[in-house]
């Protein structure tokens, strides 16, 4: 799962529904006619979301004048990898040269032999070891190196502070631990008119990818370190179940309706009638842009519980068809567009402020040492958004341990979109027995491999 993208103008991308296919293939003709090294990328956005592609294509062509060796074919797609036809395209030989996958897809491409080993080629790659290495790490499959991390993203606690000052809270100071959420949910409830103080997904695998930040966030795990059992009957998945039934049913702090996916959460505390929610920071802008929020209103807290929180992100790999040649240019077109702080598609933020795009949200946050130092001040000196908002997410992420998605993450989010569900709608849901199924279902997935 991830959150609603990664793109500075991502508005204006989500605002489409557009599921647009790239027409992709890999190629094992390196070479154009006039002697070039060809490559075909994807994750163009589409031409409905102009100033994007404008800067896109603009970038290419920069790319592609200051190594006029190398041609790029771009494919545009949204959203730019679409899961019912990802292992189609895989299966099928016809990913493009260097294609886009989320952080859970790494192991698979590798597992199904698609991808290109690109070991010996990153030494060449300068910004590599910039890269923060929990990133890094997630494309490294059994020592190897098959791919490269484009950004990153941690769960928060997205809150609005001016429901806050109504019930009578610190808006500066969000809840830490889940008992303070709930007495704060409960205090903005409280206010009436239809206010919600916090609400949360339980459809369409929303509830599970959900489920599983909580539980990191109070130190659990869906799934043992050996990949093969479940470990989600546990008392921190019991005590995540239990504190979303008590503060539906108990503290009436959740509103009647329920079974939300993101649009429905996203559109409540737009309209300023929903005091929190979790999220990663790209949410905000999409909260402004479309669903009528305030930058001034909304503010970003770490993970309550202190001891983790999930994180994601996507990044590129290499089609298994692609020459020494191609790889290469790969990577130097990725160090162009993503990798170079402060500048490329996204960390040109200048260009970004001049669109009237955001500007200074906290993530993503890909490098380390001099690179993100170099990045946060280029960013911090084209910020248009209150960036004091989200110094409480910075600070307490510090001390979170980051942690991937589990393996087979839509299928087990799936499974335990049952269990939220179930408490968020049924005043009787028993806890155990429905932590004891989805662990015996999860076992099953883990088990088919």
């Amino acid at each position: 799962m991830r959150s609603t993208g990664f793109r500075r103008t991502a508005v204006m991308l989500m605002a489409s529904s557009l599921a647009l296919a790239a027409t992709a293939c890999g190629s094992n003709d390196d070479d154009t006619a006039d002697g070039k090294t060809r490559i075909t990328v994807n994750c163009e956005p589409p031409k409905s979301a102009k100033v994007d592609r404008s800067f896109f294509d603009a970038d290419i062509k920069a790319f592609e004048k200051a190594n006029p060796d190398i041609d790029v074919v771009a494919h545009d797609a949204f959203p730019c990898q679409d899961p019912k036809t990802f292992d189609a395209k895989l299966a099928g030989g016809q990913m493009e040269d260097v294609f886009y996958t989320y952080f859970t897809d790494a192991k698979h491409v590798v597992d199904v032999n698609q991808a290109a080993d690109i070991t010996s080629y990153v030494k060449d790659l300068k910004s590599y070891s910039t890269i923060q290495q929990q990133l890094r790490d997630i494309y490294t499959v059994d020592g190897k190196i098959y791919g490269i991390p484009r950004t990153g993203y941690s769960m928060g606690l997205i809150y609005n502070k001016a429901l806050f000052e109504k019930a009578g809270l610190d808006p500066d100071k969000p809840p830490t631990t889940w008992d303070e959420l709930r007495a704060d949910a409960k205090r903005i409830a409280a206010l009436g008119k239809g206010t919600v103080g916090y609400a949360d997904y339980s459809a369409q695998n929303q509830g599970g990818w959900h489920f599983t930040a909580e539980l990191y966030s109070q130190g659990g795990n869906v799934v043992g370190e050996d990949g093969k059992k479940s470990t989600i009957d546990s008392p921190e998945g019991k005590a995540v179940l239990q504190n979303l039934k008590d503060m539906r049913w108990s503290d009436n702090s959740m509103g009647t309706k329920q079974l939300l996916v993101i649009n429905d959460v996203q559109q409540m505390m737009g309209s300023g009638k929903l005091g929190m929610y979790l999220s990663a920071p790209d949410n905000i802008p999409i909260l402004v842009k479309e669903k009528g929020g305030n930058y001034k209103d909304l503010a970003l807290a770490p993970m309550p519980g202190g001891k983790g929180t999930l994180i994601g992100g996507d990044g590129y790999m290499f089609n298994k068809k692609a020459t020494p040649e191609q790889i290469k240019a790969g990577l130097k077109w990725l160090e162009h567009m993503f990798l170079t702080p402060g500048d490329g598609f996204l960390g040109d933020y200048a260009r970004a402020k001049q669109n009237d795009a955001p500007v200074g949200l906290p993530e993503p946050r890909l490098f380390t040492g001099a690179a993100d130092a170099k990045d946060q001040e280029v960013k911090k000196a084209n910020a248009n958004v209150p960036v004091e908002n989200y110094q409480a997410f910075l600070d307490g992420n510090q001390s979170l341990q980051m942690k991937i998605e589990p393996p087979q993450a839509q299928q087990i989010y799936s499974v335990l979109d049952g269990a939220v569900s179930a408490v968020l709608t049924k005043k009787d849901a028993d806890i155990d027995q429905l932590l004891k199924d989805a662990s015996g279902k999860i076992d099953s997935i883990l088990a088919r491999g």
